[in-house]
């Protein structure tokens, strides 16, 4: 059942927070031996869906009820945010972050921390004790960072998840499993990591169920109900920035699935590419070894994975080189100005070739995980670095039984409009909502 339809159940004194919290327990506990979606799972939950059951105010809460799955990069009271890492630390702590604290007082049931990579850095969620897996097709990478979160969505485990995105981290994944992420702007959600590049963001199966998560993570109830569009100018481009690499047909068929869509529903739809420039590209590699770099300065070392070590000491010496430029947003946000000038939506591709298959990453080197991170992320991480909206939208399924997402860019206090466009896609060109 879909988030919308739950809460509203629960509300209505229809459906016992208590006794689906069990339900969802159950099924994670035998499910999760597969997909690998969580790093932590919490029978906590069934004490606090009993709390929840007795407050005063159940019949008003938007996500009342909501079994939600939170990414393991944020706090949570008697929990601890590892990041995917023996690194850190694993004190408890001792209160909720904002975030949560939102999740908790729109009346969510928190029933697990999902699984990330070492520090969030690579779109390949595993670990040690396991591999966050594309429910579509297990042989394959849920994506990342916020792969397990995907993989617990797209699971049917959870109907809503959180993730965040500092250079395509809620995208990849959600592209990969076949759902709706959305990465609102750096004025809406932005988190201090990576060079102010991330926020957080949601997953869901229907674009409803996202903006709901989305409105609460941002306490912006506006955003709940996505309204109509109204008539847009859309860019279309399959052009990877920087490289120019050839796209596979598939991504490519899908984009042009849905240009046609849109034009179908009366938008002024054309090919246009933004002046990406090499050096903004260049400056998000750069900060994609640099941030890590920075959250591991307080770290022992000896206890980071291999491929972690070799990244973090690059982007150390990136950073002692002053690499880290200031200008280098700032001439990438006049370029992207400019661009949106002239359109209201950007349409390309959400990722520049296939996720790789399910593997134990973190034991092969920094080189081994860095090539097909490069060739995956090239349309995502450029807005992060301007701060702009962008979300990812199932568009069709690959040949390999895989689904296929296409990106939709806004400039920045677009996330509505944003999610106005995804309905009337999710309207016009329905997707499947889970495998099989």
């Amino acid at each position: 059942m879909e988030a919308t339809q739950l809460s509203e159940a629960v509300r209505a004194g229809e459906v016992d927070p208590v006794a689906l919290t069990e339900r969802v327990l159950d099924r994670i506990e035998t499910a999760d031996r597969v997909v690998g979606a969580f790093r932590k799972i919490r029978p906590e939950a069934v004490g606090e869906a009993r709390e929840l059951a007795g407050r005063a105010d159940l019949a008003e809460l938007p996500l009342a009820g909501v079994p939600v799955a939170v990414k393991d990069v944020t706090e949570i009271a008697g929990e601890y945010a590892s990041w995917g890492s023996a690194a850190t630390p694993s004190a408890p702590s001792t209160e909720d972050s904002d975030i949560v604290k939102r999740l908790r007082g729109a009346g969510a049931v928190l029933v697990g921390i999902t699984r990330v990579p070492e520090l969030c850095i690579w779109p390949m969620s595993d670990s040690p004790d396991g591999i966050a897996r594309n429910p579509w097709n297990p042989a394959y990478t849920a994506g990342g960072s916020s792969g397990g979160s995907a993989a617990a969505v797209a699971a049917g485990l959870v109907p809503v998840a959180h993730g965040t995105d500092g250079l395509g981290s809620v995208r990849f994944p959600a592209a990969n499993c076949g759902l709706v992420g959305i990465k609102p702007g750096a004025d809406l959600l932005a988190e201090t990591g990576w060079y102010g590049m991330s926020a957080h963001g949601s997953l869901a199966t229907t674009v409803a169920d996202a903006a709901l998560l989305l409105s609460v993570l941002a306490d912006r109830p506006d955003l709940a109900r996505p309204g109509e569009p109204g008539k847009l100018r859309i860019a279309v481009s399959t052009d990877v920035p920087m490289t120019h690499a050839p796209v596979p047909k598939p991504l490519r068929d899908a984009v042009d699935r849905v240009a046609d869509v849109l034009a179908a529903a009366g938008h002024a739809v054309e090919r246009a590419t933004p002046r990406y420039g090499i050096e903004a590209t260049l400056g998000i590699l750069a900060r994609w070894f640099a941030g890590p770099s920075e959250q591991a300065d307080g770290l022992d070392k000896a206890l980071l994975q291999p491929r972690t070590r070799a990244h973090v000491k690059l982007g150390r010496a990136l950073r002692t080189a002053g690499v880290i430029q200031a200008g280098t947003r700032t001439r990438w946000l006049a370029r992207a100005e400019e661009f949106f000038d002239g359109y209201d939506i950007l349409l390309t591709p959400a990722l520049a070739t296939l996720s790789p298959k399910a593997a134990r990453w973190h034991e092969r080197s920094a080189l081994a995980n860095a090539i097909p991170s490069i060739r995956l992320a090239g349309f995502a991480g450029l807005w992060n670095l301007a701060g702009y909206p962008a979300m990812s939208v199932p568009a069709g399924q690959h040949p390999r039984g895989l689904p296929i997402g296409v990106q939709l860019v806004a400039p920045p206090r677009g996330e509505a409009r944003l999610l106005a466009l995804a309905a009337q896609l999710e309207e016009r060109n329905p997707w499947p909502r889970l495998p099989g």
